[in-house]
């Protein structure tokens, strides 16, 4: 993202490229003061004394992500929120992002402004800027992609390979949530508009995964279905788990639909934390929880053998699932 100085009456450049104008309206005003207003080739960064740097990245494109016909706030809020899930799952800060937007041609202008108005609301609500990034135009959906920095103390990144034979599996909030509301907004279930928020607004869980480094064993977010996510898990440290179908815990609007269980379970668009903790740290765990404000329950457990997720009902039976999750391909 880069720019010149030379402005009309409006604050808008003057004699540019369609792309860099776009860029002053609407991106200029995201930018944190390592960004040098956009107006360079890069970023320059300063990072805190005495942190690593954290990155992720993810991708959302249109009918794939999101529903072509959600509002742009929200698919700019989600496109950021779902990059800070990543930061919440290793327990770091956040820090800044890079974005890249590719813009169907003739993208209405008032649509920008109200995507850039979704990502303003939530850098203020997280505490980030964008640093830089791109803006294309392509033929094909509208795709976005972000990358996320995020700070951590050396070495103290949480990971999903550190999980042993005996600790608990615990979840955040409530899992089931994303994929029904997506249903919903599709017209297959009936009108729920807290489902349908908790498609649109994910809500990544940093204050509970700061608190978790030193007492977690391994973590990671849920999005693409905690029984897949699960296996993740399973397979960085090398472990089995058992899942407990009937403690994962529900909203009361996904209770609702005890016949949709297998998609609770599989359907992803979660973005809450999955995490091993040795049993005696329970007790650390529900107070992590209770100062991030955010519930957790326990739901399982690891144990040696092969890495493989094994899901039990209420009446401890073997369940089993049409599909672990989310597929990208």
């Amino acid at each position: 993202m880069t720019g010149e100085r030379m402005r009309d009456g409006q604050g808008s450049p003057v004699g540019l490229p369609a792309e860099f104008s776009l860029i002053a309206r609407h991106f200029r005003p995201l930018a944190g003061p390592g960004a040098l207003g956009l107006e360079d080739d890069a970023a320059v960064l300063a990072l805190p004394a005495g942190r690593e740097l954290v990155i992720a990245a993810d991708a959302m494109v249109a009918g794939v992500h999101f529903l072509p016909d959600d509002p742009p706030e929200s698919i700019g809020r989600k496109l950021l929120r779902t990059n800070l899930s990543d930061l919440a799952a290793m327990g770091a800060d956040p820090f800044g992002y890079l974005m890249t937007t590719a813009f169907p041609k003739g993208t209405a202008d008032a649509w920008v402004a109200a995507f850039a108005a979704g990502l303003l609301l939530d850098q203020a609500e997280f505490g980030l800027h964008v640093l830089g990034g791109d803006t294309v135009s392509t033929p094909g959906p509208l795709t976005l992609s972000l990358t996320i920095l995020g700070t951590c103390a050396p070495g103290q990144a949480l990971r999903r390979n550190g999980a042993r034979a005996g600790d608990q599996l615990w979840v955040s909030g409530s899992i089931g949530d994303g994929a029904l509301g997506l249903r919903v907004l599709q017209g297959k279930l009936p009108a729920d508009a807290f489902l349908a928020e908790r498609y649109r607004l994910p809500r990544p869980r940093l204050a509970l995964g700061q608190a978790l480094v030193g007492v977690a064993t391994a973590c990671m977010d849920v999005s693409d279905g905690l029984v897949q996510d699960l296996g993740h898990l399973c397979r960085a440290s090398g472990l089995g788990a058992m899942l407990r179908a009937g403690d994962v815990p529900l909203s009361a609007s996904a209770a609702a639909h005890p016949a949709l269980l297998p998609l609770v379970l599989t359907g992803g668009d979660d973005y809450e934390l999955l995490f091993a903790a040795p049993a005696e740290a329970a007790k650390a765990v529900r107070a992590a929880a209770r100062g991030a404000h955010v519930p957790v329950a326990c739901i399982g457990h690891f144990a040696a053998g092969a890495p493989a997720v094994t899901v039990l009902d209420r009446d401890g039976a073997e369940l089993t699932l049409p599909q672990g999750g989310w597929s990208h391909f």
